[in-house]
């Protein structure tokens, strides 16, 4: 994997003699107080330097430590200003520069070089930061030793610092050592001696036929002593019966510049000689992304990093290391802040991570070293663990695992359809996705792949109607021998059972809205009924009812009321007596991910947990909606399988619309060849319009004076309406658009500029001379006296405005594709295509028809992803991820589907034009309420 280095550059340093810096002996005395302010963003730091101070002299001068981030406010940082007032020395490590505390890092430095109090400010990462390099009023030399204790880390080169700077600053003889190097990377067990390399500690540790796991964490936690949460992990998952192989890494992307090492987490510890990864599932512990993050229209994941994951082939599951307090989270409906979630949440999505649970939280801990010397102040912040929340994530992490190891023969699958409202019509109603053809798709490849699955039905509406005579949601439909009849139920004692392990918060939430277990919906007899056909070891059910009421839209939306028994008792049974492996959830989209809950980073009392619990879960969703997608991955683990959006043409016109047209056309022929026919034209256009209630979107009350320029208007606003973009049928999942329709999609998706790749459409305007932009803005302008030959082109239909031109111009798209695909869309073939069209050839016609054979065609082939991929994740492999959004809106580059999307940066958002607009908008709101109030 190719390695991004960043090369250290040395700006000019703030020069201050050192005649001028401060000291402590000499003419002052040895005997004053001494003080070292040490002042980082890290709490690993100051875990570090505690344990580091343990080990110095007991005369060693007082450290004074911070973290400005627990230090909310100027008010509470003003400790360190009155901290440095004093020191001797100050040094800053600041990951986010002067940002990180913006309020008082000008009035710390002009303090200390208004007294000549030494100050060194360095990065919290490896790379310069101008603005602190600015601040320091030390020697290069100097600067350069202390940042290299500081980023290579560890207790040793923290005494070592410290040492240095009493000897340096202070005028010391204690002595110290140069900055020793520390491994970057390396394996950590607590029963083990540090320095094992990964292949000895596998042949000493892995046993046979077991899961093996990874356990990716940050090395300054290994540095510091900052393990408890880890080793809890490795503890949970060695009574699950797994292998744990637990690693610590200076980062995933690159080691720090200058030092010769490379990184060796992903090509030699996780992986063995061959290449060959040693584990079968990954939980990573590391927050941001790996992989670099670009903007084309779309947010992309670039660079090596994404083909070498998708070579590991193993699935990384994301355990959150949360910066906020335990007590807050669990107060927080929101569950993780805004931190956490761009850290933990959002950017590791763009490596293809699983979305699990908060396993740690900071807490504040006494410091060892004022116990046992008095030498350090500081409020330490270590990372406890979790222990529900981590057994959750290593019961999800071994069952992944067990994906990879179980024959395909042996798995169950849990496949569920949508079923809202609850009737038999609406069973499978996914958005954009003809659900029960895709999932006859699915069990068809699910069978060639070797899983037991029997008797499929012939068609999508076979599967529905199986479904429907067996047992359904239907209650206006539903009899009680249906109910009787169910593929599955769950008596009232297992219920009962199940319902005994819930948090008492939950058992109370369920006993208000429900009643006492097991309620009375889809009951017989003492028994829950569950709707759905076996298929072998395949189940196909369909997801039930949120809830009942007067208004079941409003239910199906509540943020509060808890699901019903029957609904949990659905899960769980998939779960616990069914067995399911996995689950896959078909199409946009269910009700399980909203149920009540924290926002994001759930507890054992939020209800997407409470039902599905640790199943494995796939989900097939539309490319266009990552959004709601994201709730699916945030809040029930899913792994995304996004799916190509239905084929779109154009809406053309139909009825009245092309009645309309007649009389519109017969108008422009009359006027030059039959005059007298204008008036009675003209009534009929206008009762025309009425009919098809135009005259409302056209805001015109009565039959207008200038019917001419009525007209004009009538026929540009018609020529937007045909221009709109309609769906052409429903997709289906793992299916590639048909050659009929392949022309129109094309089109449809070439309709806007693309990154750097121009509309088609424009591009043929553009080389005819025409005024594209004018064209797609004012369509209801007269046309140009001359119109291009190329779109006449025997073609009687009089052109009389832009509109027309804009569908001549969607006509001779289409025509360009139609030409492509009869020679297989090759790229040699765009040459001839453009001359075919053009009557001579054109750069930007050709970088636009070249870009389709051969990139967004290739990609749409790739259409079958969705199955592959599907399958992929269901054998414990990585599901790549991919970019999202609407591919018709100038973001066909976000092609192909069937890949584990990913939103935005956060980093990102808001834009600047964003920014701006929102600030225009929150004016002019304030600006109307301050009219209409007359204050606020």
């Amino acid at each position: 994997m190719r390695r991004h280095h960043h090369r250290f550059q040395r700006p000019k340093y703030h020069d201050i003699s050192p005649a001028n810096l401060r000291i402590t002996k000499g003419e002052t005395g040895r005997d004053l107080p001494r003080l070292i302010l040490f002042v980082t963003t890290a709490d690993t730091d100051l875990l570090t330097a505690d344990r580091a101070l343990e080990g110095l002299p007991v005369d060693f001068p007082e450290v004074k430590a911070f973290n400005p981030a627990n230090l909310p406010g100027s008010g509470e940082q003003q400790v360190i200003l009155d901290a440095a007032a004093e020191a001797d020395v100050v040094v800053l490590r600041l990951l986010g520069g002067k940002r990180a505390m913006p309020e008082i890092f000008d009035p710390l430095v002009r303090l200390c070089h208004e007294k000549g109090t030494p100050i060194i400010a360095c990065p919290g990462h490896q790379e310069w930061d101008q603005e602190l390099i600015t601040a320091c009023n030390v020697p290069p030399s100097e600067l350069d030793a202390i940042f290299s204790y500081l980023i290579r880390g560890g207790v040793p080169n923290f005494q070592n610092l410290f040492l240095f700077l009493s000897d340096s600053y202070l005028r010391s003889e204690y002595g110290h050592e140069a900055p020793a190097e520390v491994p970057w990377e390396g394996v950590y067990h607590p029963d083990e001696a540090e320095g094992m390399d990964a292949e000895n500690f596998v042949k000493r540790r892995f046993q046979p036929d077991r899961p093996n796991i990874a356990v990716l964490f940050y090395r300054a936690h290994w540095m510091s002593g900052n393990l408890q949460t880890i080793d809890a992990l490795i503890r949970r998952f060695e009574e699950l019966g797994a292998n744990v192989l637990p690693i610590y890494s200076f980062s995933l992307k690159h080691n720090p510049d200058g030092d010769g090492q490379a990184n060796r987490t992903f090509t030699e510890i996780l992986c063995d000689a061959e290449g060959n990864s040693r584990v079968h599932c990954i939980v990573n512990t590391m927050g941001m992304s790996m992989t670099d993050i670009q903007q084309d229209v779309a947010t992309f994941a670039t660079g090596p990093q994404v083909d070498y994951l998708d070579q590991l082939n193993v699935p990384i599951i994301q355990g959150i290391f949360s910066t906020g307090k335990e007590s807050e989270w669990e107060e927080s409906s929101l569950g993780l802040g805004p931190i956490d979630t761009a850290m933990s949440v959002a950017l590791p999505e763009f490596d293809g991570r699983i979305i699990a649970v908060p396993i740690s939280f900071k807490e504040e801990v006494a410091t060892g070293s004022t116990e046992r010397n008095g030498k350090m102040e500081a409020r330490l912040q270590r990372n406890l663990p979790r222990p529900d929340r981590i057994d959750f994530l290593a019961r999800l992490s071994v069952k992944w695992a067990a994906l990879r190891l179980k024959p395909n023969s042996e798995k169950r699958i849990a496949i569920i359809l949508s079923n809202y409202p609850t009737k038999d019509a609406r069973i499978g109603n996914a958005v954009g996705l003809d659900t029960p053809a895709s999932v006859i798709n699915v069990l068809n490849a699910l069978k060639s792949a070797g899983y037991h699955v029997t008797d499929i039905p012939a068609d999508g509406d076979e599967l529905v109607h199986q479904i429907i005579e067996r047992c359904s949601n239907d209650t206006d439909t539903l009899t009680e021998e249906q109910l009787r009849l169910a593929a599955g139920h769950v008596s009232a004692k297992q219920y009962k059972e199940w319902f005994s392990t819930f948090p008492l918060k939950v058992k109370d939430e369920l006993t208000e809205a429900w009643g006492e277990p097991p309620g009375q919906v889809y009951r017989t007899g003492d028994d829950l009924a569950i709707a759905g056909i076996d298929l072998g070891n395949v189940f196909v059910g369909l997801q039930p009812p949120r809830g009942f009421g007067e208004n079941p839209i409003a239910i199906y939306h509540s943020p509060d009321l808890a699901p019903t028994h029957h609904y949990v008792a659905y899960y769980r049974w998939i779960r616990d007596v069914f067995k399911a492996d996995a689950m896959v959830h078909v199409g946009k989209h269910g009700t399980m991910e909203w149920l009540p809950g924290k926002g994001i980073g759930l507890s054992n009392a939020c209800y997407p947990e409470v039902t599905l619990e640790d199943v494995p879960l796939f989900y097939p969703f539309i490319i266009n909606n990552p959004g709601e997608g994201a709730q699916a991955k945030r809040r029930a683990h899913a792994t995304i399988v996004d799916h190509m959006i239905p084929p779109m043409t154009t809406a053309d016109s139909y009825g009245d619309i092309a009645k309309l047209e007649q009389l519109m056309d017969e108008h422009y022929q009359c006027q030059t060849l039959d005059p007298a026919k204008l008036p009675l034209l003209e009534g009929q256009i206008w009762d025309m319009v009425r009919q098809a209630d135009l005259d409302r979107d056209l805001g015109v009350d009565e039959l207008p004076k200038d019917f001419g320029e009525f007209i004009l208007h009538i026929d540009g606003y018609l020529c937007e309406l045909k221009d709109a973009q309609i769906r052409d049928g429903l997709h289906t999942l793992g299916e590639v658009p048909p050659d009929d329709l392949m022309a129109s999609l094309l089109s449809v998706l070439t309709r806007l500029d693309t990154g750097g790749i121009p509309s088609l459409r424009r591009s043929l305007a553009e080389a005819m001379g025409l005024d594209y932009s004018s064209i797609l803005n004012e369509p209801a302008l007269p046309a140009p006296d001359s119109v291009p030959a190329r779109l006449i082109n025997g073609n009687e239909t009089p052109i009389r405005t832009q509109g027309d031109l804009l569908e001549r111009l969607e006509d001779l798209s289409r025509s360009a594709y139609s030409l492509l695909s009869e020679s297989g869309f090759k790229s040699e073939s765009v040459a001839g295509t453009v001359e075919k069209l053009l009557g001579s050839n054109d750069a930007q016609t050709t970088a636009v028809l070249t870009y389709v054979a051969d990139t967004l065609h290739p990609a749409l082939l790739k259409t079958t992803d969705e199955i592959d991929n599907l399958l992929r994740g269901l054998n414990g492999q990585f599901v790549p991820a991919g970019p999202s959004g609407a591919p018709t809106r100038g973001m066909s580059n976000i092609l192909p589907t069937g890949r584990n999307f990913y939103s935005v940066d956060p980093k990102t958002i808001p834009s600047p034009t964003a920014w701006d607009m929102g600030v225009g908008l929150a004016d002019a709101l304030l600006q109307v309420y301050l009219e209409e109030e007359g204050g606020y």
